[in-house]
């Protein structure tokens, strides 16, 4: 999404612009790259591959992955271990609430700032 145009003069250039992230205890839990991941996960069925198509390191997924189920009431990804085709990871249900919560947070976030006006 492109930051929200607002003000009374939009030509000028202005745009108000936040992210959004959740912590727990002082602890990052959830932000815009760790849901990027989970959608890719969701999306790709492989943490090698979700943290491929953002140019992520696996080493650095599995960190964000093992941090977000350390802190959610219930993991977010498991990995499942294959056979000779090898094995996938997917979301679990908490995941897919996860992805669904900090979405619907965002929108709210969107529209807030869309009615604030720059002065």
């Amino acid at each position: 999404r492109k930051p929200s145009q607002i003000g009374r003069n939009p030509q000028a250039g202005y745009s108000l612009q936040a992210s959004i992230w959740i912590e727990k205890n002082g602890e990052l839990y959830l932000g815009g790259g760790r849901i990027m991941l989970l959608e890719n996960i969701h999306k790709l069925g492989s943490i090698s591959a979700a943290a491929r198509s953002m140019g992520l390191g696996y080493r650095n997924a599995w960190l964000w992955i093992n941090s977000m189920n350390q802190l959610a009431p219930s993991p977010l990804v498991v990995k499942v271990k294959g056979g000779s085709g090898g094995g996938y990871a997917q979301l679990t249900e908490e995941g897919h609430k996860a992805l669904k919560e900090y979405k619907e947070l965002r929108k709210k976030m969107e529209v807030a700032l869309d009615s604030l006006q720059l002065d």
